[in-house]
Formats: structure tokens, C-alpha cells, sequence
């Protein structure tokens, strides 16, 4: 299959899934918001940023290193050595996913009290822990599949997590309805658990055929450590910037309830208006991404193996192709969300701040959509320092809207931090890779 073949039958394909677990997950959403509250999605999406560190710790490296050796390997039709890395990768990842989701299991209220600053979210975190393993894994088993061109294995997977998760949900509601238990957001975390879990069974189902179809010999393995530390090369800095990264988001998250009480908010008020943009209008500019992360997804492995190959127009191609959908999309889903926002708030939500919300963030589309393409074009390129610093720096402003702009404009002023960060970002990223841009011959 030619790499432009395959970056527009691998988009499809994962666009089709990725539209079909979004409108899943967005009816979903609308469930819980329904079921929970504003406060209580506020809760929920409170225990994210402490779920992405235990990611970004585990496996936020390792995956793009499985997905670049791998890919390396499967161009100059080395299949052993394909597996090899895949195995050590994973063993690697699930080891320290293990050891992680014990701690954070063991330390719940710890995390909760102190640096969630919210008690409630001590049984949330204790589910959430059992699920780190499972995610883990079945990314891992992903990041080799894309590497390897099967792209319809990371699709069904992503449904079956995504189905599970709800009907879990549903299940859970139903029973505690009916025997009158609360219905709180474990609701929601039970659900994640059950998805996972789900994806876990079938990628690992997966994975264990392909190794056995291929006939692998753990027995063969050539220069194990070797090819343990290639893999700790390439994915403990990505590792670092991404934990970095995930820290401070982490701060920015914790830091906005705190700061919407400060213009003069109570806590429960500041936790709905944070579930309200978290839970409700950011999923809806979202939607449209399911596109763009599919470009992202096979983008990062074909560009790793055009770099391998010595393909460097291929390169340049796949980067302005890129550009040229992302800004189409990013412009058609401003002008949607920038006019018919407010009637999205109230039908889909029952909620007036959540049109003023997706009103707002309707300018952040073409640059949001942009850059996280860009980005993994810039991994793929092996440029994870580049991509560390752009992120850092988003954040960085976003954090800065929080401290100085909130405490004065309220939610409005992290809005306006969101819309300035994507813009940076974006411009940067073009930058950084202006010598494929501009220069026909590398």
C-alpha cells in the first residue's frame, strides 16, 4: 500500500471509529450530566489529571518508542525484531503501571485532600487505580498495531472500550436505582474501569495471535538489552517532558476551581461551572478532532518509517496535506459552534453557561485541531524536545490566565487563555518544521 493510500484509508478508518466512539461518549456525557450534575461532572473530571500522570508515567514514552522501533523494524522487514520490541516495551510499561496503580490505590485520599483538594475524590481514585494496568496494556498493543499498518485493531478496540464503558454505566445506574443507592460519580469511574478492562481482554487476544501466527521464539530475542535500552532512550526523555507536562496540567486543573472562588464563587458553584466547560463544552469542540487524532495516529509511525526510508519529500507531502484538512475542518467547525452555540447549550445540555462556553471556544477550533496533527508529525520526527517545550509553553499561559485573569474575568478570562496558548502553539509548530515546508529537496 503507497504511504498516500494508506494516510487516507487509515484516516478513514479511524475517523469511522472515532465518530462512532465520540457520538457514543458524547450521548454518554449527556447522561451523566443528567445523572450527576454539574457538580458532580466537576468531581469526575477532577480526578483526569491525576488518571494522565499515572499515563504519562507508564507508558506516555513507551508507546511512541513501540510505535517508532516497531515501524522502523517492520520497513526494513524485520519481524523479530518488531516483536521483540514490543514485548520488551510492554513488559516494561505494564511493570511500572503495576507498581503505579498500587501506590495511587494505596495514597487515594492522600492525592485527594492534597492535591485535588477535594475529599470526594478519594473513592474515585481507588477505582481508578485497578484500571491503570488494563489502559496501559492495551496501549501498548495499540502503538504496535499502528506501527504495523492493521490499523482496524486500534478501531475496535477503541469501540469496545468505549461500549463497555457505557453499558456498565447504564447497568450500574439501572441497579442502583432500583435498590436506591446514590447515584454519585463512581457511577462514571465504574464505567471507565469496565471499559477498559473490556479493551484489555481484546487487545491482549489480539496481540497473542499475531505473535503466534508469526511462529515468535521469546528463546530467539537478539540482544534483549540492546533493544531495552533503545527503548529507554527513546521514551524516557518523552516520558520526562511528558510528565512534565502532565504536572502542569494537573496545577492548571486543580488551580481553577480555587481561582472561580476567589472572583467570588462558592465551591459548589466553581465546581459547576468547571464541569460545565470540562464535562460538557469542550467534548462538544472536541467532536470534530475524531478526524484530526486519526490523521495524528497514522501520521506519527508513517513519518517515522519515511525517516527511516530516507523519504523525506514524503515527509513534506504528509505535513502540507495535513495543514491543508486540518485548517479546513478547524474553519468549518468555528463557524458551526460560533453560531449555533448557544442552541447547542440549551438542547444538549439544558445548560445556558454551556452555549456561552462552546460559543467561545469556537476560535480555538482551526488552531486545536492544527497542532495536535503537527505535534505528532514532530514525534514521529523524533523531535520530542520540540513538542515538550510548545506544550509547556501552552500551558505556561494557560496557567498564568489562571492566576492573574481569573480572579477578575472568571471562567471568561481561562477561555481567553485557551484561545492564545492553541494560537502559539500552532505558530511554533509550523516553525519548527519549516524546513520541510520550504525546501523542496532535504
Amino acid at each position: 500500500m503507497s504511504n498516500r493510500n494508506f494516510l487516507l484509508k487509515g484516516t478513514l478508518l479511524l475517523t469511522l471509529s472515532g465518530f462512532l466512539t465520540k457520538i457514543i461518549g458524547f450521548i454518554y456525557r449527556i447522561f451523566l450530566s443528567q445523572k450527576i450534575g454539574a457538580q458532580g461532572m466537576g468531581i469526575y473530571q477532577l480526578i483526569f489529571p491525576i488518571y494522565t500522570l499515572c499515563y504519562a508515567l507508564a507508558v506516555g514514552g513507551i508507546q511512541t518508542a513501540i510505535s517508532r522501533l516497531v515501524a522502523a523494524k517492520a520497513a526494513l522487514k524485520n519481524e523479530q525484531g518488531a516483536r521483540d520490541v514490543f514485548l520488551l516495551s510492554a513488559s516494561l510499561a505494564t511493570t511500572i503501571s503495576v507498581i503505579t496503580g498500587f501506590f495511587l490505590y494505596r495514597h487515594a485520599n492522600w492525592f485527594a485532600i492534597h492535591l485535588l483538594l477535594e475529599e470526594q475524590c478519594t473513592p474515585l481514585l481507588k477505582i481508578l487505580a485497578t484500571s491503570v494496568p488494563f489502559g496501559v496494556f492495551h496501549s501498548c498493543v495499540n502503538g504496535y498495531y499502528l506501527a504495523r499498518k492493521k490499523l482496524s485493531i486500534p478501531a475496535t478496540a477503541q469501540l469496545i472500550e468505549q461500549c463497555f464503558r457505557v453499558a456498565a454505566s447504564f447497568l450500574l445506574f439501572s441497579i442502583w436505582s432500583e435498590k436506591g443507592i446514590a447515584i454519585t460519580p463512581k457511577l462514571a469511574v465504574f464505567g471507565l474501569l469496565a471499559g477498559e478492562l473490556a479493551a484489555w481482554v481484546f487487545t491482549g487476544f489480539m496481540i497473542l495471535w499475531d505473535f503466534c501466527k508469526g511462529h515468535y521464539q521469546f528463546t530467539s530475542m537478539i540482544k534483549p538489552l540492546k533493544e531495552l535500552k533503545a527503548i529507554v532512550a527513546l521514551s524516557l526523555p518523552l516520558t520526562c517532558n511528558r510528565l512534565l507536562v502532565n504536572i502542569l496540567h494537573s496545577i492548571e486543573s486543580v488551580l481553577i476551581p480555587g481561582h472561580l472562588q476567589l472572583f467570588g464563587l462558592d465551591n459548589a458553584s466553581a465546581l459547576s461551572i468547571y464541569g460545565v466547560l470540562t464535562g460538557m463544552a469542550l467534548p462538544l469542540i472536541l467532536f470534530p478532532s475524531a478526524i484530526t487524532n486519526a490523521l495524528s495516529t497514522v501520521l506519527l509511525p508513517s513519518v517515522a518509517e519515511s525517516q527511516a526510508l530516507g523519504k523525506n519529500e514524503n515527509i513534506r507531502k504528509n505535513i502540507l496535506l495535513s495543514i491543508k484538512y486540518c485548517l479546513l475542518l478547524g474553519f468549518s467547525a468555528f463557524v458551526f459552534f460560533y453560531i449555533g452555540g448557544n442552541f447547542l447549550g440549551i438542547l444538549l445540555f439544558k445548560n445556558e453557561f454551556a452555549g456561552t462556553f462552546i460559543k467561545t471556544l469556537s476560535f480555538i477550533c482551526p488552531c486545536l485541531y492544527l497542532s495536535g496533527t503537527l505535534n505528532s508529525i514532530l514525534n514521529g520526527l523524533g523531535s520530542t524536545n520540540q513538542t515538550f517545550w510548545l506544550n509547556t509553553l501552552g500551558l505556561g499561559i494557560r496557567i498564568l490566565f489562571v492566576f492573574f485573569i481569573i480572579p477578575y474575568y472568571g471562567i471568561l478570562g481561562y477561555l481567553w487563555g485557551l484561545i492564545i496558548s492553541e494560537l502559539f502553539i500552532t505558530l511554533l509548530s509550523l516553525y519548527c518544521l519549516r524546513d520541510f515546508l520550504f525546501h523542496h529537496s532535504l
